[in-house]
């Protein structure tokens, strides 16, 4: 993964605003986020208080216009004991980053499986029931189906690669070929949508049920 030059501003930002505060900054690819995602980041800031997120509130519009998302900002510490409250998220910055400036603060880190397998297991659920009322809402019409799809495509692929992760064995759906393109920045239309529906919600549903089987079986 590439330090971009709009990575390398935010670094030169935050030392401005924090100085020697600031102890790490890491960038990361999400998992799932595509090729129209910003760039995410994070730093480590000892002593973060509101006085310092006023001052970044400030910046945050010519971040995001340099093509970056608002940065995680977080204590030195914060990271490590928090891995086990948010494993699925912060696996994904543990599995894909690259340190921008100061230590790795990821050193010697890593996901419990447990922890994993039980996040997997709430989020897969969490997709299905949202994916479920997400269709109700659009009322049948294909241009918001399409919409459905393509704005939940990329968290459903990073599922799965969590998924995998924790279970290198499993074998995701055969139909999840064209939610995987949408993931990546493709497009849909209404007919597309109209069709692909019934087996993305299948391949969701047969998801939770792999997981499922992973707290029957812990």
């Amino acid at each position: 993964m590439e330090i971009s030059d709009a990575v390398r501003s935010l670094d030169r930002d935050l030392r401005s605003l924090f100085g020697s505060r600031l102890r790490s900054l890491v960038a990361y690819r999400e998992r799932g986020g595509g090729g129209r995602a910003p760039t995410a980041t994070m730093a480590l800031v000892q002593g973060l208080n509101a006085d310092g997120l006023r001052a970044s509130a400030d910046r945050v519009a010519s971040w995001h216009d340099s093509g970056l998302a608002t940065p995680l900002l977080l204590g030195p510490q914060e990271f490590a004991r928090s891995l086990d409250a948010f494993p699925y998220e912060f696996g994904a910055i543990l599995a894909d980053h690259v340190v921008v400036s100061g230590d790795n603060p990821f050193e010697g880190l890593r996901v419990d499986p447990a922890d994993l397998r039980r996040a997997c297991e709430i989020q897969a659920r969490s997709h299905l029931l949202h994916l479920r009322e997400g269709y109700l809402e659009t009322r049948g019409r294909s241009d918001a189906v399409a919409d459905l799809i393509s704005t939940s495509a990329p968290a459903f692929m990073a599922l799965v690669a969590s998924v995998k992760h924790v279970n290198p064995a499993y074998a995701a759906p055969a139909n999840i070929g064209e939610i995987e393109r949408l993931a990546a920045g493709g497009t849909l239309t209404s007919e597309q949508a109209r069709q692909l529906f019934p087996g993305y919600l299948a391949a969701v549903d047969a998801l939770v049920h792999h997981v499922d089987q992973w707290a029957a079986n812990a």
